[in-house]
């Protein structure tokens, strides 16, 4: 039986899942292999095995374990008790800062979501449909309240916020002159002024 943590008591799935997505952001998914993976998190294959059935099973927990904070904190936003348009700036600011946390994770995945079987893809693809669909509720919540403007489609807003966020990676450094938290109001700032009335 595989152990479950190391010496520090870091659980083996963490600590596959960190040199996982170390040598992926590094190496990219097609390039690492899992005698790699296995040696970098100082376990063996047998125990790989036994909490990811597969390579594939680790990439697909990269992205999915991020997409799991960020929906409860986006349910945790949507269901608060506040005017609709701050619960969704609050929303639209969170998914960004969760997304720079997790930067590693969210380009890994974006780069390589094509390695994953169709099964994981279809699943994946209806997580990240059910997160959307969320964001847009609110959206078509403010929209319906006349505090939001109908002059563009909900469907095409959602797509012009996450469409920014989806570029993070391409362009955010940590030591560049805008904090986490400065880009995340600021993008936040942006939807809601396309969406006053």
């Amino acid at each position: 039986m595989p152990r479950t943590t190391d010496g520090d008591g870091t659980p083996v799935p963490r600590r596959l899942l960190a040199a996982a997505t170390r040598l992926f952001a590094e190496r990219g998914y097609d390039r690492t292999s899992v005698q790699e993976i296995v040696e970098a998190a100082g376990v063996t294959k047998g125990a790989l095995y036994h909490y990811f059935g597969s390579k594939d099973d680790l990439l697909h927990e990269v992205y999915a374990r991020v997409l799991r904070v960020q929906q409860e904190r986006l349910d945790a936003f949507a269901d608060a008790d506040a005017p609709v348009e701050e619960r969704l700036r609050g929303a639209a600011a969170d998914v960004v800062v969760t997304t720079i946390d997790n930067l590693d994770d969210a380009s890994i995945f974006f780069r390589s979501m094509h390695h994953l079987s169709p099964e994981k893809n279809k699943q994946v693809r209806a997580e990240r449909r059910r997160y959307h669909e969320r964001f847009r509720a609110l959206i078509e919540e403010g929209q319906d309240l006349g505090v939001f403007s109908k002059a563009t489609p909900a469907d095409l807003v959602v797509d012009y916020h996450f469409g920014s966020i989806h570029h993070l990676s391409t362009w955010y450094r940590p030591d560049g002159p805008l904090t986490q938290q400065e880009v995340a109001d600021h993008l936040a700032d942006l939807l809601l002024r396309a969406l006053r009335p």
